[in-house]
């Protein structure tokens, strides 16, 4: 065989292995916008141009977590030093609603201040390789994962673990972390009752697994709300959105929704809202 007809042949076989090699992640311009999605089966980060959010004027019953939230987010924004974020408790008390607020009104504040970054609980795994693209931008970023927990058999608890506090490179400083659970420990009852029944020593393995929500230097709880607080976050949603209705009607029929669902909460309270403003005709724009 000729020389060149081996050159030619080489030629083939590498265009061929060309093409058949992934492709290089695409390059994130983190100016793009404010709030990001992170794909970590294409390792891109999706810009979002509308975050779909309320107020923080409309979250009620969560005056003190709101504050100290938002004191944090501030002195974030400001380069300062501040804290990874649990917020854990009661469903649909506005955990996530109030991260995004957050986000929202450290802006306002202090324009393009923060990104913005939402994982998925599937993708914790990435989240090394995400950090390496965080750590190279100016901007300062607040990774969101909502809904965190961790079920039998489920290690990418430890990649968290290593993220959070005592990998080899830790977290950048640009970046914290603010994840919502319906769990104070993160860990299943389940989880944390094998360990205990299979480890040789028991409470060593419970508190290798418990230790990850040490690593939170903020737990902010939040607990299902009474009457006076459900029916103020109805009102509110509805003065905010101009619902025209007599507040007794009002009153009555947000308070059958709560009984017919079996709990009280902003979630209920912004479902019966919904309902309403479809009967009158009314957008919530």
């Amino acid at each position: 065989m000729t020389d060149a007809k081996i050159e030619a042949l080489l030629a083939r076989v590498a265009a061929a292995l060309e093409r058949q090699a992934p492709p290089p992640p695409a390059e994130s311009n983190f100016d793009a916008a404010d709030a990001f999605v992170w794909h970590a089966d294409r390792e891109f980060l999706e810009p979002v141009k509308t975050v779909n959010r309320v107020d923080i004027a409309l979250l009620q019953g969560v005056d003190r977590v709101r504050d100290i939230l938002l004191d944090n987010t501030r002195r974030f924004a400001q380069g300062l030093p501040a804290n990874n974020v649990l917020l854990w408790g009661a469903r649909g008390m506005g955990k996530s609603s109030l991260v995004k607020a957050v986000h929202a009104a450290a802006n306002a504040e202090k324009p393009h201040a923060l990104v913005l970054v939402e994982i998925h609980r599937e993708d914790i795994p990435s989240l090394p390789r995400l950090l390496s693209r965080l750590r190279h931008t100016t901007r300062r970023c607040i990774l969101f994962c909502d809904d965190l927990s961790f079920d039998n058999q489920d290690a990418s608890y430890k990649s968290l673990k290593a993220v959070l506090e005592g990998g080899i490179e830790g977290r950048p400083d640009n970046v914290v972390l603010y994840a919502t659970s319906n769990r104070r420990h993160l860990l299943s009852r389940d989880m944390i009752e094998n360990e205990r029944s299979s480890a040789i020593n028991p409470g060593e393995a419970v508190e290798e697994k418990v230790s990850l929500s040490d690593r939170f230097g903020l737990w902010l709880g939040f607990h299902a709300c009474d009457q006076q607080t459900y029916l103020a976050m109805v009102h509110g949603y509805a003065t905010h959105y101009g619902l025209a209705y007599p507040d007794d009607k009002l009153k009555a029929e947000s308070s059958e929704w709560a009984i017919t669902r079996g709990a009280r909460s902003g979630r209920v309270a912004w479902q019966y809202i919904q309902d309403l403003a479809g009967r009158l005709g009314k957008t919530l724009g």
